[in-house]
C-alpha cells in the first residue's frame, strides 16, 4: 500500500486540529533543526491551498555559541519563503534545572511575542512521542503519563496580562497585538510523522536545517532513551508501536477523566473558593482508580500545581484518608471530618508568600479594590494565626480555622485590614485563578486537566 504523502498527512492533521474554519493567522515555533524546518516547509505549502498567514518565531536560548547563527538561518529561509520572522532571546539565571527553565522561558517569551495569535505550531514528532513514553515508563507513570504528548494543549504562561517584549530582547517582526487574551494553544501537527520522513521531505525540497550537537549528548535523559529506542527496535519495540500505544492510552485517559467528572458531580459538595469537599461515604463507594484521581486532582486544584504528585506518595495519602486520617501533600492538606473530607491549601506552603494588591498572590489569588488600604502601604499575605486572632467571631462556618490560615489577607504592617474570603474588613474584590485560568470550579477543572 502506498504511503500517504507528507503534505496530505500535514493537511489532515491541521484539519483535525483546527478545521474546518481555520484562523487567518497561525504562529510557528521554529528552532532551525530538521523537524521544525520540515514543519515550516509543510506549513508553507499548506497555506497555498488554505490561505493562512504564518508568523514564525525562533527562541535563541544562548546556551551554545552557534545558536545565533541558527536563528539567523531560520530568518533567511523565512525571508525567501515570504513569511515574517522574529528572534527572541532568553537568558538563563543559572538557577534550577536548565532544561525545565528553558522550556518555561520559551513558552513565556512566545506568549509575549504572539500578539493576537491563538495557535502556535510545535514540531514534535512520532519519535519524540515514543521517547516521551519510554522516559515516563522509567519513572513509573500511569495511564496519564503514558498517554504521551497531546496533539493540542492550552498553556497560560501569564495569567493576568501578557506583558510586551522588552526592547533588546527581540529582533524581527511581531504579530498584531490589539486585544490579546491570556493563554494560547500549542498544536503538534507532526506528532504522527516520523523524524526520518520529515528530514526526507526537507531534503527533497533542498531545504536547510542544522543538527544540534546536544542531540548526541548522552548526558541528557532523552538522548540516552533515543539510543535505547534504536536497540529496542531489534526486539519489535518500535517508534510507531509506542506512539500507537500512547494513542490507545490517551483514549483510556479521556474515558477515566469523564468518569471522574461524573463522580465529582455525585460526591463533591459545595465548598468555599479554593477548597474541595468530598462526601466520605460517596468517596468510599468509588473504585480505587477514581478515588486516586479525585484525590490527586483535588490536590492540584487547591495548590495550583501543574503536575500531579508522584504515584507512591499519592497512594500512601489515599490509604491514610480511607483509614480515617488526613495528611499533607503537594502544598495541600486533607482534613477528614465526620461526614466529609476537605482538601485545602496548606498554610506552610504560603506563609512566606507576599505581593502587592492587584498582583497575583500564591500564583492563584488577586485582591483588588483597595484604594483606601493602598494609602496604608498594604500588602497581601496569608492570614495565618496572627491574622486569625484579629478576626471577630464569625457566624459563617463555611471556612474552618485550618483553611482560613492560608487565605489571602490585606495587611498593613502587623494589622489585618481585610480578609475577603472571610467577609472581613475593607471592601475588596477577590478572584482566584487555577493554572492561569479563572477558577470555574472543581468539576470543570477535572474535565480540562
Amino acid at each position: 500500500m502506498t504511503e500517504t504523502p507528507l503534505d496530505q498527512r500535514f493537511a489532515d492533521a491541521m484539519g483535525q486540529l483546527l478545521g474546518p474554519g481555520f484562523p487567518s493567522d497561525i504562529g510557528l515555533a521554529v528552532s532551525g533543526g530538521g523537524d521544525s524546518m520540515a514543519m515550516l516547509y509543510l506549513a508553507h505549502n499548506w497555506t497555498r491551498v488554505y490561505g493562512v498567514r504564518l508568523w514564525v518565531v525562533t527562541v535563541d536560548h544562548g546556551l551554545r555559541p552557534e545558536s545565533g547563527d541558527e536563528a539567523a538561518m531560520v530568518a533567511e529561509e523565512c525571508h525567501v519563503l515570504g513569511w515574517p520572522h522574529a528572534v527572541l532571546r532568553w537568558n538563563w539565571d543559572r538557577t534550577g534545572n536548565m532544561q525545565d527553565a528553558a522550556r518555561r522561558g520559551r513558552l513565556a517569551l512566545i506568549d509575549r511575542w504572539r500578539g493576537d495569535l491563538r495557535h502556535v505550531l510545535f514540531a514534535h514528532t512520532m519519535d519524540d512521542q515514543a521517547e516521551t513514553v519510554l522516559m515516563r515508563l522509567a519513572r513509573g507513570s500511569g495511564v496519564d503519563g503514558l498517554s504521551g504528548m497531546r496533539p493540542a494543549r492550552d498553556v497560560v504562561p501569564h495569567a493576568l496580562e501578557v506583558p510586551p517584549l522588552q526592547a533588546g530582547h527581540w529582533t524581527g517582526d511581531l504579530p498584531p497585538r490589539r486585544g490579546q487574551q491570556p493563554g494560547f494553544q500549542i498544536l503538534r501537527p507532526c506528532l504522527g510523522m516520523e523524524r526520518d520522513a520529515l528530514r526526507h521531505y526537507a531534503r527533497c525540497l533542498k531545504g536547510r536545517w542544522v543538527e544540534d550537537p546536544s542531540n548526541e549528548d548522552r548526558g541528557y535523559d532523552r538522548v540516552r532513551v533515543r539510543h535505547l529506542l534504536r536497540k529496542l527496535g531489534d526486539e519489535g519495540i518500535t517508534t510507531r508501536g509506542l506512539a500507537d500505544t500512547a494513542d490507545r492510552l490517551a483514549r483510556a485517559r479521556d474515558g477515566l477523566r469523564a468518569r471522574l467528572a461524573e463522580a465529582v458531580g455525585n460526591v463533591c459538595a459545595d465548598a468555599p473558593l479554593g477548597q474541595v469537599r468530598i462526601l466520605r461515604d460517596g468517596f468510599a463507594g468509588l473504585d480505587r482508580e477514581t478515588q486516586l484521581r479525585m484525590l490527586t486532582a483535588a490536590l492540584c486544584y487547591v495548590s495550583g500545581a501543574k503536575y500531579r504528585p508522584r504515584a507512591t506518595a499519592s497512594e500512601n495519602l489515599l490509604a491514610q484518608v480511607l483509614s480515617g486520617g488526613g495528611g499533607t501533600l503537594h502544598g495541600a492538606e486533607v482534613l477528614v471530618e465526620k461526614t466529609h473530607m476537605r482538601v485545602l491549601r496548606e498554610y506552610a506552603a504560603v506563609r512566606r508568600a507576599d505581593s502587592a494588591p492587584g498582583a497575583l498572590w500564591d500564583d492563584q489569588w488577586i485582591v483588588s479594590g483597595l484604594a483606601g488600604a493602598l494609602a496604608q502601604g498594604a500588602r497581601i499575605r496569608a492570614l495565618g494565626e496572627a491574622g486569625w486572632q484579629q478576626i471577630p467571631p464569625r457566624s459563617d462556618p463555611g471556612v474552618p480555622y485550618r483553611a482560613a490560615l492560608a487565605l489571602p489577607a490585606v495587611w498593613s504592617a502587623e494589622r489585618v485590614l481585610a480578609c475577603p474570603g472571610l467577609g472581613f474588613g475593607a471592601e475588596a474584590d477577590v478572584r482566584r485563578y487555577v493554572l492561569g485560568q479563572c477558577d470555574a470550579g472543581f468539576k470543570r477543572f477535572c474535565l480540562s486537566h
